[in-house]
């Protein structure tokens, strides 16, 4: 039975990697995390002193990048060049500077194609902000999830007090729409909804119901296949 590939775009708080990491669980599915990848080559700019500005400079620092995702216990670790950077690439630091990193043409240019090497056999559930338009335009169900952007700051406030992080809901709130902003309007690759996508709002919904309904269309495309 041919595994298929699953995409799932959207803003930052959505839910989107978590309900990916899940859903390919259940299914026995590669989970790649895009966003994490991003991450951790702008923690590579901001330790090597590189201008985030300097998309040439940046490319160099890509070429010469290796980065595994790796999954422990249902953990996901990101490997950076042969050692862990998973709590590393969660910092404000790097979440003030991946979006003008990620932004660069070149540079998308070389983690596509890491991202499509990695998907090219199917069997994934790979989540972003361009995987249903840009890097797996093809894939077989797209998801487009969204929120309340309160509900956002609210879940990233959450998520940065268990890494020890104080950050008052006010700032969080006005980081999230910037980078919104920034990510629906630069030139390559803008956060959007592919045309075939299934919007998913998720500011009144668990994680489990989230998941819940991806996996229910998901097993309809693997039904259909299957027949």
């Amino acid at each position: 039975m041919r595994k298929i590939i699953i995409a799932i775009d959207g803003p930052a708080g959505s839910g989107k990697s978590t309900t990916a990491r899940l859903v390919a669980q259940k299914l026995g599915y590669t989970y790649i995390d895009t966003g994490a990848m991003y991450r951790a080559l702008t923690l590579k700019v901001i330790e090597s002193n590189v201008d985030p500005n300097d998309e040439d400079s940046i490319v160099k620092l890509a070429e010469n990048t290796r980065i595994d995702l790796i999954y422990e216990n249902g953990n996901l670790k990101v490997i950076l060049d042969n050692r862990d950077v998973s709590d590393k690439i969660r910092t404000p630091e790097v979440t003030s500077l991946v979006s003008v990193v990620s932004a660069h043409p070149k540079v998308r240019d070389i983690m596509v194609k890491k991202q499509r090497e990695l998907g090219k056999d199917g069997g994934v559930v790979i989540d972003g902000r361009d995987i249903g338009t840009v890097v797996f335009p093809n894939a077989d169900l797209k998801i487009f999830m969204t929120a309340d952007v309160k509900e956002r700051a609210k879940r990233r406030q959450k998520e940065l007090k268990a890494q020890g992080f104080e950050i008052e809901i006010e700032k969080l709130i006005k980081e999230i729409e910037e980078r919104d902003e920034f990510d629906s309007n630069r030139e390559i690759s803008p956060l959007k909804k592919a045309d075939d996508a299934i919007e998913i709002d998720t500011t009144n919904l668990t994680i489990e119901e989230q998941v819940e309904l991806v996996l229910k269309k998901a097993y309809e495309l693997i039904n259909q296949n299957s027949n």
